[in-house]
């Protein structure tokens, strides 16, 4: 698939994502959108498995990744959130755990909310269609998980 298609592709998911979650409201003053003042993130990714090569008609190599995505909380502070997820050969991501990396203050706090919720989001779901935009109130930890998304998906590609 060409990049361009798959932006075209990440592009329509991203739409179906916005709508869902503007359709279901979450209104509870989370966290304040940073994004203007965000600078560009440093992010690291390693699959947990040696690779190799995909069943006949798979996308991506099945098995256990993990990256480590970063974004900028409101204070300026550079904020990390680790994903780990088991892909099947069509993307399917069958178990995921978020680990947020903040030690106190508000962005551990939306961190727990966000950890607390992501789960029903994604799992079942193709990793190519996903891109989360708020869970539980907590909308730049979202951008951190995005972010590590990306790198699963590179790293995993057949």
């Amino acid at each position: 698939m060409t990049l361009t298609k798959r932006r075209a592709y990440a592009a329509l998911a991203a739409s179906t994502a916005l709508l869902t979650l503007a359709a279901c409201g979450d209104d509870d003053g989370g966290e304040q959108d940073a994004a203007s003042s965000a600078t560009p993130p440093a992010t690291s990714a390693t699959p947990s498995e040696p690779a190799g090569s995909a069943p006949a008609g798979g996308a991506f190599r099945p098995g256990e990744y993990e990256a480590t995505g970063t974004y900028t909380s409101p204070d300026g502070q550079t904020q990390s959130i680790e994903v780990e997820v088991d892909l099947t050969a069509d993307g399917t991501i069958t178990d995921l755990d978020a680990d947020g990396q903040a030690e106190s203050g508000n962005s551990e706090q939306y961190q727990k909310k966000f950890e607390s919720g992501i789960d029903a989001q994604v799992e079942g779901r193709k990793i190519t269609e996903l891109d989360v935009d708020k869970v539980s109130g907590s909308s730049l930890t979202s951008g951190g998980f995005n972010d590590a998304i990306e790198q699963i998906i590179s790293q995993a590609k057949a």
